[in-house]
């Protein structure tokens, strides 16, 4: 069972329904796995599954034991050059929710975000996730509620940390390349953020959303 296939569906799944799948998994199954069954999974649930005789459609079959890895943890992220790292990884990591934000420092302006999702999607397939995570709309810096939010801060590199063990970790903020401008550090520092620290060197935009989330996971 390792190595059955998992699949997406985009619908609401249950034992026996007749489900209409594109062109392209059928060519992934039958051309490239040369087999015709797999896992399906939406909104935290897995079925097994079968191709129909004349591959239009998916079979649901039962639905599995495997319970979803996902958590609810929401990424607040800069758009960076290599958003696409960024996300799969955080994906894989079981990132509930994606919050684009646009700062002062923002250089990577012109995102395919309809990539971007197909990259989550990719991810919840290879990670073993029941559910796909939302992808919001980017915001301003400016209009981001920042009451109870950590913060991956360069500033706290040697392990001067003043986050609040007994919050819940539920919302991270990952700055742009350049990091933060002073104006947007100043209305974290007013409102209160917690500063998480990455440790003593400097990390990647893409590399610090992966130490941030396992921290604040753990």
């Amino acid at each position: 069972m390792q190595n059955i296939p998992r699949i997406f569906i985009n619908e609401k799944l249950e034992p026996g329904k007749s489900v209409v799948i594109d062109k392209d998994v059928v060519h992934y199954l039958r051309r490239v796995m040369r087999r015709d069954d797999c896992l399906v999974f939406n909104n935290g649930d897995e079925y097994s599954a079968k191709l129909s005789v004349d591959n239009n459609n998916m079979i649901i079959g039962e639905k599995t034991d495997h319970i979803d890895p996902s958590n609810d943890l929401m990424l607040y992220f800069a758009p960076i050059k290599k958003t696409d790292e960024l996300v799969n990884m955080a994906t894989q990591m079981g990132v509930g929710t994606f919050v684009p934000v646009i700062t002062n420092r923002t250089v990577a302006g012109h995102i395919n975000w309809g990539r971007i999702r197909k990259i989550i999607i990719e991810a919840c397939e290879q990670s073993n996730r029941n559910s796909v995570p939302q992808l919001m709309e980017p915001v301003k810096f400016d209009d981001l509620d920042l009451s109870g939010l950590i913060v991956a801060d360069e500033r706290f590199a040697h392990g001067k940390e003043n986050i609040d063990k007994k919050i819940s970790g539920k919302r991270l903020l990952i700055g742009p390349e350049g990091g933060f401008s002073p104006a947007e550090f100043e209305k974290m520092d007013k409102a209160g953020v917690s500063g998480l620290s990455l440790g003593k060197t400097i990390l990647r935009a893409e590399t610090a959303a992966t130490v941030a989330i396992a921290k604040v996971l753990d």
